[in-house]
């Protein structure tokens, strides 16, 4: 971070950059300039109170004088004001909107590009038009518990964008715009929402394999990616993406994946169906327009036809995924095999299929009365 002795004429000639850039003053320790790449300039004071970082905005360069604002940093300074490492409403004037812009694009790094894409359009849609011109210093734990009860009607895109907010405040701290441990999204209850996991039982996943047996000569292609779903517990982007160098030694090596690259261990079946298909290209699922493998409409259309042949017309593709899982679980695995198998690396994911073994666990238990010397009951 440059610093050098700050002088009107300076402040009124720095240019935006690319990124944000922060020029401090050689005269008052921690006073200094930020520019932000959309053109907006503030002055900063940037200290330490009882070991903790406090960074205060000072106010807009564009709309005080640098004397004024040195004037106050040496004030705030002298007062020991900073303690308690509050941004005032008054001088905390860096717009929302700023910050989002520079934590996207800082932060971007962090996120899949799928993710980022979608990210950005809860952010467009659901945050911006709220907090849009609000000073990032002002916005309160109750403006947040505002703006998730404004989208009631909407839960899933509330559930959804609450983790966009949360990411954008805390970076906001991280970059100095806001207080540390300041962020108003910390303890936000979701909203609760039927669950929508389905997994097939054992009737329907024998209807199923008898309808993919049906289309197998004419569609091998897209019947083997179903059947790999149900026989890996694979998302469904990690099946379609798969070259051929990617299996080997009886698994899947996956190159990318939700959670990073992962080794993916291949039943017996599961490898049969690979070693079944054709080979021709690097595609393990080429697409027949061009150089690329199947899309996700092809395979949605596929399983569109499938399921309603199979009488199971409510079942998402990823419930194989969840069948995969609640499969994992009758047969008494741990929830750590369980995450492996799925690739998660948060266990928290993998706790929500463990009320899957409560029929499980309730046979064990009535199991256990005759022995104990009670009378089984329903």
């Amino acid at each position: 971070m440059p610093k050098t002795r700050l002088t009107q004429r300076l402040v009124d000639t720095l240019k935006p950059r690319k990124k944000t850039l922060d020029v401090r003053d050689s005269i008052i320790r921690g006073f200094g300039v930020r520019v932000l790449p959309s053109g907006r300039k503030s002055f900063f004071l940037h200290s330490q109170v009882d070991g903790k970082r406090v960074w205060q905005s000072i106010g807009d360069a564009h709309a005080m004088t640098l004397e004024c604002a040195r004037g106050r940093a040496s004030s705030l300074l002298a007062s020991r004001s900073l303690a308690d490492g509050a941004l005032p409403a008054a001088t905390a004037s860096i717009p929302f909107e700023d910050v989002a812009d520079e934590v996207f694009r800082r932060y971007r790094r962090h996120w899949k590009p799928r993710t980022l894409d979608v990210n950005l359009g809860y952010y467009r849609n659901q945050i911006l038009p709220w907090f849009k011109g609000r000073a990032i210093g002002d916005i309160a734990r109750h403006d947040v518990q505002r703006w998730f009860a404004s989208l009631h009607s909407t839960p899933v895109a509330a559930d959804r964008s609450a983790p966009v907010l949360s990411v954008i405040l805390r970076q906001a701290e991280v970059y100095g715009y806001r207080p540390e441990g300041s962020n108003p999204c910390t303890g936000i209850k979701r909203y609760r929402r039927r669950n929508r996991e389905r997994c097939l039982n054992d009737d329907e996943i024998r209807r199923l394999s008898r309808a993919l047996d049906k289309r197998l000569a004419k569609q091998l292609l897209l019947t083997a990616i179903v059947r790999l779903l149900l026989l890996t517990g694979c998302r469904k982007s990690e099946i379609l993406s798969l070259q051929w160098p990617d299996y080997r030694e009886g698994k899947l090596y996956l190159r990318d994946s939700k959670t990073g690259p992962r080794t993916v261990w291949l039943s017996s079946p599961a490898r049969r169906i690979l070693d079944g298909l054709p080979r021709a290209g690097r595609w393990m699922f080429p697409s027949p327009r061009g150089n690329r493998h199947l899309s996700l409409n092809m395979l949605y259309q596929f399983w569109s036809g499938v399921r309603a042949e199979a009488g199971i017309p409510d079942v998402r593709c990823h419930d194989l995924r969840h069948t995969y899982a609640s499969v994992a679980v009758a047969h008494g695995e741990t929830v750590l095999t369980i995450g492996r198998l799925l690739g998660h690396n948060d266990p928290a994911t993998t706790l929500k299929y463990t009320h899957l073994a409560d029929a499980s666990v309730h046979a064990a238990s009535q199991a256990l009365v005759p022995v104990l010397g009670g009378r089984a009951g329903p």
